[in-house]
């Protein structure tokens, strides 16, 4: 692991503090979770803070760990036959990093933004998951949620044209980790570049931009400061957009 990453032990009672003061206590799978429970899986956590820009997994390495985002975003890329990679998906704050029932990874996952995760080793984990059938419920059921988005995302791009594509990002962005404004609209920030956001979508840099200039010029979304900084001021609008009836 590169030396950048900090990580801090959340184990006893002092785990489990941490735990009920987590940001994602109530969202994450830890949710399924009652307190006695909470306690017995926090003996096994570890917090780590992720720089930007850093791999948590590599696609090909062995499975060992798993891990809850408590805040930041990530973005998971898989390779294509000709060595190029492909944005195909996002992860945010609540959401589960790792692939179960599997030996080695597949696809490669790299911190967005500063990212907090709460860490468990593989075995341990696993041991801890046969012992809680409502939490590895959950997680079929988020596995399950992961696949659903795929399709959906494979049908976007097949159907939605850009100006849908870009709206349907932003309102992602809105629901994902947004923040409600004092009188209205929603404090966004965009964690990918213009050429990020391309890829993801399936889009030239120069469509994404004129896209959001686009719905800017609308009054749907404006830009606080630079290109990262967005408010969705009109999220009803955005919503008619992305997905017309």
């Amino acid at each position: 692991m590169n030396t950048h990453i900090r990580i801090d032990s959340t184990t006893g009672s002092r785990g489990a503090s941490v735990c009920h003061e987590c940001l994602v206590r109530d969202t994450s799978l830890c949710s399924s979770l009652d307190d006695h429970e909470l306690i017995a899986l926090s003996a096994i956590g570890r917090r780590r803070s992720v720089p930007p820009g850093q791999v948590i997994t590599w696609a090909g390495d062995v499975v060992t760990t798993f891990a809850n985002v408590v805040s930041g975003a990530l973005k998971v890329t898989a390779s294509t036959p000709d060595g190029r990679e492909q944005i195909v998906g996002l992860l945010f704050a609540g959401d589960f990093v790792g692939q179960m029932f599997t030996d080695e990874a597949s696809l490669t996952v790299t911190a967005l933004t500063e990212t907090a995760l709460c860490s468990f080793p593989r075995a341990a984990f696993e041991r801890k998951l046969g012992a809680q059938p409502r939490m590895e419920r959950m997680l079929l059921e988020r596995t399950m949620a992961s696949l659903d988005e795929a399709r959906e995302r494979m049908l976007s791009l097949g159907r939605r044209n850009a100006q849908e594509r870009v709206a349907g990002f932003i309102l992602q962005l809105a629901d994902r980790s947004g923040t409600p404004r004092d009188g209205g609209g929603i404090d966004v920030s965009i964690p990918m570049s213009r050429g990020e956001v391309a890829d993801l979508l399936g889009l030239t840099i120069e469509t994404v931009s004129r896209q959001l200039t686009r719905l800017k010029a609308a009054g749907l979304i404006t830009f606080a400061k630079g290109e990262r900084d967005c408010i969705v001021s009109d999220p009803a609008g955005l919503e008619r957009i992305a997905n017309p009836v």
